[in-house]
């Protein structure tokens, strides 16, 4: 997070590139923006040469720049500011540029007036500001799904009324409006309505100089102006700091905030989609961030484990999740009555940080005993596997295999993720080997440390020649080594060590709780079967971890008809393959006991309803399973936030829209918030299989069991593909972080 508002700092104070600067709008012609003064101490940095470009996403990559519009005066707007979404949502589109891999340019315009020319003229790519969604707008540009729904709201003095003194009854309120905003037409179309329910006469006064929201609220407070109007997401935080200002609703309409793209930018569009339903339903889950121990655990009913998308660890086979350690905790979740919830935080955070703020509640994820581990503040279960750190090499690099690793190893090159327990091993063995190699005139080992890599992608990348070694856990050369020989050991760099669970040193209760487990299992039935699924059935391995998901090239068997279908309704193609694995296990021959048919197991009479029959065909159910989801989510209210709406929708799908309707009215009586599924809805729901609550709800009796397993087992499917797809973008990019050519062998220390 730091990274990121430094980014938005320098962004916001150095990137001022203006409109007005940029000459011709042929496809050929460029012209540089002003170069901003800067002491002479320091060196200029180079100036960014805007350019046409009215091409989709490829065309993007080709520039290798994401150009993010903006008006003027939202630089300042931009700054970190708690509570306010402006730089929230900047730094949101500057993290979807990193993961694709490109720069980000931010051009700002004169106006709102200017966003939607700049962009359909090609000289920026994403409206990426608090921008209304309007139905002209939406004429011209092609909005992505909803950030927010808000209410737009006057803004006027407290102590002087509805307007300042000098306005009488008879006399119109001058609003001070950005010239371009949308709410020029809502003062329009107030002046034409009786939705207005300030019931006073407004009149727009259109500021045509660039201002902030700040400029205009002070404008409003010292009588410079009126009045203003502000978006309900805005006003919430920036009035805290203009006490005499007051808010009040124009109407009782929501209006959506979204993101725009130019109309042919439809590849675009749905990255965006799928990168902002992402980082919705993974934000509400680290929202939940809470150090707990056993007590809290059971209070919640849900333990967070935290782990790696990893063969050994846990990972997806055909849309089912597994793994030994993952088995190992269902169980334990099971003998205590909980819910496992699976925590897969980016490839590059260190799991005792995740730990340590409250992200999971315990780390399983193959981890290795180390004293540095210990010194982070981590407090380890007994050990439940013993491995050794084995020296990986192509299968043509085994030269002189009888050599000792240390002395393999000198002056070579060994890639590992510093997050490892290797990469300390390697510094360790460094150190030693540079006691001698002053005076035997030799290098000690070159530790090259690969960011976010996972294990089994810096083996790929040694058996593809791209480095000489890297090292891994004896268990996961294991795995690896039943189903491909590409690869071969070397030798062991550390003696056998333990592998064990971790918790915080403020959770004595849970992590009693752990040790018991594994007391009461270790090397009994349950535990031996387990392990040698994972680690000895070589059919098991070969057809299991063997096939595991290993990138999104290909989810199910449907995906082109999924994204078809998906993308033009604003759903995440994944979350609906998800949600298809748990109705059908991709068989598009299925049928219920109740009759629903098909990939999406979508009930005749609803097909019918949606104008599709023969639900057996893919293409029929999946577009009606779209087309029914589409419409549950319109019977929920537009103000529920984004991730909620999915859960909802989810729920409704399974169990009935109306039995949802009774769950939400249920947790607003129990005090819980009927807004929020997950731990609020959902327990609610679980109360209308008992008949003190189902015979007072107006649809009666619900398998309240089924719609929450229901949705609980989609989001973490769902999760499961988000793993998967960031380790195939990290896959793509390992070569870049040593800047190496295709085809050479990557040297040198970082």
């Amino acid at each position: 997070m730091a990274v990121a508002l430094l980014g938005i700092l320098l962004a916001a104070c150095g990137d001022t590139t203006s409109e007005k600067s940029l000459g011709s709008e042929s496809d050929s012609t460029a012209v540089a923006t002003e170069e901003a003064d800067s002491p002479a101490s320091e060196p200029e940095p180079p100036a960014f040469t805007n350019y046409i470009n009215r091409g989709d996403l490829a065309e993007i990559h080709q520039h290798g720049t994401l150009r993010l519009l903006a008006p003027k005066g939202l630089e300042e707007e931009s700054l970190p500011r708690d509570g306010l979404p402006t730089a929230e949502w900047r730094a949101l589109a500057e993290k979807f540029a990193e993961q694709r891999g490109l720069a980000v340019q931010w051009v700002y315009v004169d106006s709102f007036a200017d966003l939607i020319p700049a962009l359909r003229e090609g000289r920026g790519d994403v409206i990426a500001v608090n921008f209304t969604r309007t139905e002209l707008r939406a004429e011209q540009v092609l909005y992505v799904r909803p950030l927010k729904y808000v209410q737009e709201q006057l803004i006027t003095r407290r102590e002087r009324g509805s307007a300042p003194e000098q306005v009488t009854e008879a006399e119109p309120i001058k609003v001070a409006v950005r010239k371009g905003s949308a709410f020029e037409k809502t003062i329009s179309e107030l002046a034409e309505s009786s939705s207005n329910k300030s019931q006073v006469s407004l009149q727009a006064q259109i500021l045509l100089e660039p201002i902030t929201q700040d400029e205009l609220l002070s404008g409003v407070a010292d009588g410079t102006f009126a009045a203003t109007i502000i978006d309900s997401n805005l006003s919430a935080v920036l009035l805290e700091d203009f006490p005499t200002l007051k808010a009040e609703n124009l109407s009782d309409r929501r209006r959506a905030i979204a993101w725009a793209v130019r109309s042919n930018a439809i590849a675009l569009g749905q990255a965006l989609n799928e990168f902002l339903t992402e980082e919705h339903l993974v934000a509400a889950q680290q929202r939940n961030s809470a150090r707990r121990d056993w007590a809290q655990i059971k209070e919640s009913k849900t333990l967070r484990v935290l782990t790696r998308n990893h063969p050994a660890s846990y990972f997806m086979w055909r849309g089912e999740l597994m793994g030994f350690d993952y088995d190992l905790l269902k169980r334990f979740a099971k003998d205590h009555g909980l819910r496992l919830s699976m925590v897969l935080p980016g490839h590059d955070v260190d799991l005792a940080e995740a730990l340590a703020e409250g992200m999971g509640d315990v780390i399983a994820a193959s981890m290795t005993v180390t004293d540095a581990r210990k010194q982070q503040g981590l407090l380890f279960t007994r050990p439940y596997m013993q491995v050794t750190e084995q020296l990986i090499a192509a299968v043509d690099n085994t030269q002189e295999l009888a050599v000792p690793v240390a002395e393999r190893l000198i002056g070579q090159s060994v890639a590992v993720n510093p997050l490892n327990s290797y990469y300390s091993s390697l510094e360790a063995l460094a150190a030693l080997q540079s006691d001698v190699a002053e005076s035997e005139g030799s290098e000690p080992v070159n530790i090259l440390p690969i960011q976010g890599a996972t294990t089994e992608q810096l083996i790929d990348a040694v058996a593809e020649g791209r480095y000489d070694y890297t090292v891994a856990d004896s268990h996961l050369v294991q795995i690896e080594q039943t189903y491909r020989d590409d690869f071969t050991v070397v030798g062991d760099l550390s003696e056998e060590q333990d592998i064990a669970w971790a918790v915080r040193k403020d959770q004595p209760e849970l992590l009693g709780k752990l040790n018991g487990f594994l007391n009461k299992y270790y090397r009994g039935l349950f535990f031996n079967v387990t392990y040698n699924k994972y680690f000895k059935e070589e059919k098991h391995i070969k057809g299991k971890q063997g096939q595991r998901l290993r990138d999104t090239t290909e989810l199910s068997p449907y995906d082109p008809l999924v994204r078809k279908h998906a993308v033009p309704a604003d759903l995440d193609w994944r979350m609906v393959v998800s949600q298809m694995y748990q109705e059908s296990r991709f068989n598009p021959k299925a049928r219920s006991f109740a009759g629903a048919r098909g990939l999406m197991q979508v009930m005749p009479r609803t097909g019918k309803q949606l104008g599709i029959s023969d639900l057996y065909h893919p293409e029929n159910s999946i577009r009606a399973g779209v087309s029914y989801l589409g419409w549950l989510e319109e019977r929920f209210p537009s103000s529920l936030p984004f991730d909620q709406k999915i859960y909802f929708s989810l729920a409704a799908y399974n169990a009935g829209h109306g039995h949802v309707r009774d769950a939400r009215a249920l947790a607003k009586k129990l005090g819980k918030d009927p807004n929020r599924w997950f731990d609020n809805v959902e327990e609610a729901m679980l109360l209308l299989s008992k008949p003190q609550y189902y015979k007072k709800a107006r649809f009666g009796y619900v398998r309240g069991r089924e719609p929450v397993n229901y949705v609980r087992e989609i989001r973490d499917r769902y999760f499961g593909y988000l793993s998967v797809a960031k380790k195939e973008r990290l896959g793509e990019s390992l070569g870049e972080q040593l800047g190496e050519l295709p085809g050479e062998k990557a040297s040198g220390q970082l």
